[in-house]
């Protein structure tokens, strides 16, 4: 099913003052638009109509998308196509990596659409573009924001081999609402992921993402920072659910900047040594400083 016949939901809200940005513009926004498209590349800044999308080109720095950009699931939140995949570019690697170069990036976040016509997953597309980003740029960072690889341990292994610097994966939102938002998606079989990269691979952080705002409770909220925690999260970003169109899920509630404050101080005091949350963070918006952040809270946290 394509986004186009999704069923379409309640009107859309109207934004509070809190989520207006300002519009695209300047020399590197064009450029960084230009390279990409020249590089016949994809981001999610586009892809998921980001609201940073703006900042992030402005400041040259984009998170790509690999493999296409139609999805074969469906989730009702995600801006993302859904349809027939696309053929996998074998050049995508080098061209992720060219383009990184071209921007000047010393910290590169790779995505993906899901591809659960692959036998495992695009697992080994994840791995190939990590390898060709530390040829290209051997000092530079890479992480990654991966799927559930349909739960497969050995394609989390292949990409667990290329040594992602962050393994990053959304659990999106509470048990709950997963039926609504993510019917082809499980809660346990991400949890599951997350606890298999803290176990094979300690020392690549966990890393997922939330959203608020579809009519999750804040004791819900609570459980879920517990599940993450007990499976080796350590990594957590909060942002505002943004209804792309009218036929995605509705906005049940925008969050006040507080708030998010508030679910920061809690996920915190609970055990997560990092967290971004505000409501226009995305799980890719400044991820250097979030995983530099990482390092020294690792680093106090051995000291003590």
């Amino acid at each position: 099913m394509t986004t186009s016949q999704k069923q379409p939901s309640e009107p859309v809200l109207r934004k509070p003052l809190w989520l207006k940005r300002s519009l695209p513009k300047g020399e590197n926004f064009s450029y960084v638009r230009s390279l990409i498209s020249k590089g016949n590349l994809h981001t999610v800044c586009q892809e998921a109509k980001c609201p940073n999308m703006w900042e992030c080109f402005s400041n040259r720095t984009a998170t790509f998308l690999i493999m296409g950009s139609q999805c074969t699931r469906n989730c009702r939140f995600c801006n993302i196509d859904s349809g027939k995949p696309q053929t996998i570019d074998p050049m995508e690697p080098e061209n992720v990596a060219s383009a990184s170069a071209a921007m000047g990036l010393s910290y590169v976040v790779v995505t993906s659409v899901t591809r659960d016509d692959l036998p495992d997953g695009g697992a080994s597309c994840f791995a190939e573009t990590i390898t060709a980003i530390r040829r290209k740029l051997p000092e530079a960072h890479v992480e990654v924001l991966i799927p559930d690889l349909q739960g497969d341990p050995e394609a989390l292994g292949v990409v667990l081999a290329a040594r992602p610097d962050v393994l990053n994966h959304n659990i999106e939102t509470v048990p709950r609402l997963y039926p609504q938002a993510r019917p082809q998606a499980s809660y346990k079989r991400s949890l599951e992921l997350l606890r298999r990269v803290s176990q094979h691979r300690p020392e690549i952080p966990g890393k997922s993402g939330l959203m608020v705002g579809l009519g999750e409770t804040r004791d819900e909220m609570l459980r879920t920072f517990a599940d993450l925690l007990e499976n080796g999260c350590r990594i957590l970003t909060i942002g505002q659910y943004l209804q792309p169109t009218k036929l995605h899920l509705p906005v049940e509630r925008y969050v006040p900047p507080e708030e998010f404050e508030e679910l920061k101080e809690q996920a915190l005091s609970l055990g997560f040594l990092q967290v971004a949350s505000g409501p226009l963070i995305r799980s890719s918006y400044k991820a250097r400083e979030l995983r530099d952040a990482f390092d020294d809270s690792r680093g106090e946290a051995t000291e003590h």
